[in-house]
């Protein structure tokens, strides 16, 4: 009788253990399979990461070279200043004309003190009054009189460019954000609470008036945001003001509050590299074109370090998982098969008595096995997709929280801030601001998620899988009694 035609008859002739075989293998192709889902997912999270996540460069003063050139020329009895150099808007066009960089957005900042309005004010503690020098008690309506005014204006080439909106963190919930087109305009975009305490809509104009001299500024507002609520925490010290205080304009209207000499400047500018893996070549590159004496270029592609760091976690656990359960597997299905090889002892030595070959004693029983396996990659590929997703949360759900700690340690802070600011009254790192020279958020970092998609390829792989594990699993069985004469096996 034809080997092949014994291997199915013995399978329907067995259906009790021909079902458990089905389910065993039907366990371990399910697992394997689910292995390489997740593994491909990861490459392919990775593959996007790149367009997704993106990365930054950052221009700015040379705060280390600014700090030395300070204590150089110190002299006994007098206090240093600190001098930093605006960045020219003729460098950021050299940089931005490179390979692989997107877009960039200006950022300038600067403060005022408001006038057709009120600032809103946040006591925490009397001690905040005692910090301020008195002059602004809890509840009180006395204005800011130092250089630091109570609203804070961060200026952009653009809203949509910053990270907090681009990650929607802030919300533009009335009107519009500030767009290129606002340039050289009064234009703004206020908080909501600030909204709400003054009755402000979009259209109405404020008027603001510059921390030092008497000029005022009329400001027309275009836009209202919402700040998250994890923003709205008081900033202690002195000249300490609400973060809602904080409008969004062109950084044009900035750079006019400042003075004539912060004409086509910027405190920092932020490009956005399209490729992430480009960024430090990138940098290199806009070394070249800028005077590093006063002007540092760094890059942050922390994001998208973070979605290839996580990711590629993900990828060596699913490869773990793929490998543990093969080899788990063969063990499992060795057992199986010695057990099932030793009960035909019997149909074994009559067929050796009968002058059939070994090697086709042996395909028979590889025969058996390659139909279970086929049933079980039928039933793997149903369920696999399922098995994948729900692995796949909980890898990528672990490793985002593993990861966080690290990528929020990495994140530079008080970033709105220009680092101070040429004028010397820039408000000082708002906190939950964080504007246009920022960070990309890890926002997207945290919520990569993995595509698991059963393909025909995944199935052959998976099939390639099943058959290593069957071959090796009956050659480990079939070994021992294979070896017997057709005499011993029938007396035994």
């Amino acid at each position: 009788m034809n080997f092949i035609k014994r291997a199915w008859l013995s399978l329907m002739a067995k259906k009790g253990r021909s079902l458990l075989l089905i389910l065993v293998t039907s366990a371990i192709m399910l697992f394997v399979l689910a292995g390489l889902l997740i593994r491909n997912a990861a490459d392919a999270a990775t593959s996007n990461a790149k367009k997704n996540v993106g990365a930054t460069l950052t221009l700015s003063a040379n705060r280390e070279a600014a700090f030395k050139k300070m204590r150089q020329g110190a002299t006994s009895g007098t206090k240093p200043s600190l001098s930093m150099t605006p960045v020219k808007l003729s460098d950021v066009k050299q940089i931005a004309s490179l390979n692989n960089v997107e877009n960039y957005n200006l950022t300038s900042t600067t403060s005022v003190n408001a006038q057709s309005f009120e600032a809103i004010s946040t006591s925490s503690s009397s001690d905040q009054s005692v910090m301020q020098g008195g002059g602004n008690m809890p509840g009180g309506d006395d204005k800011m009189t130092s250089s630091q005014g109570d609203i804070a204006i961060t200026g952009v080439s653009a809203t949509g460019l910053t990270s907090n909106f681009t990650d929607n963190n802030y919300k533009i919930t009335k009107g519009r954000g500030i767009k290129a087109s606002d340039a050289n305009t009064n234009n703004i975009i206020i908080e909501s609470e600030l909204a709400k305490q003054e009755s402000l809509k979009v259209g109405d104009t404020v008027t603001v008036k510059a921390t030092s001299g008497s000029k005022t500024y009329q400001l027309t507002i275009v836009g209202i945001y919402k700040a998250p609520s994890t923003s709205t925490s008081t900033q202690m010290g002195p000249g300490a003001t609400d973060p809602a205080n904080t409008i969004y304009s062109s950084y044009t209207l900035a750079n006019t509050i400042k003075g004539s000499k912060y004409a086509n400047t910027a405190d920092s500018v932020t490009f956005t590299v399209s490729d992430p893996a480009k960024v430090n070549s990138v940098k290199k590159a806009g070394k070249k074109l800028i005077n590093t004496s006063k002007y540092s270029l760094s890059a942050n592609d922390a994001s998208y370090q973070s979605v290839k760091s996580s990711m590629n976690n993900v990828k060596s656990f699913a490869d773990k998982i793929v490998w543990l359960v093969a080899i788990a597997g063969t063990i499992i299905l060795a057992l199986i098969v010695i057990l099932m090889i030793r009960e035909r002892r019997y149909e074994i030595g009559v067929l050796l008595s009968m002058g059939e070959s070994r090697m086709k004693i042996i395909g028979q029983f590889f025969i058996e096995m390659f139909i279970v396996l086929v049933i079980a990659v039928g039933v793997a590929g149903i369920g696999g997709k399922f098995v994948g997703d729900k692995l796949g949360e909980q890898l990528v759900s672990q490793q985002a929280s593993s990861t966080a700690s690290n990528v929020n340690s990495q994140r530079p802070g008080n970033t709105d801030s220009g680092q101070g600011g040429p004028g010397g009254n820039t408000p000082s790192g708002q906190p939950g601001h964080s504007g246009g020279a920022s960070f990309m958020g890890n926002n997207k970092a945290d919520k990569t998620k993995l595509d698991v998609q059963v393909t025909p390829t995944n199935l052959a792989e998976l099939g390639g899988f099943g058959l290593a594990i069957i071959f090796v699993s009956i050659t480990l069985a079939s070994g021992g009694i294979l070896r017997l004469s057709p005499r011993k096996v029938l007396i035994d």
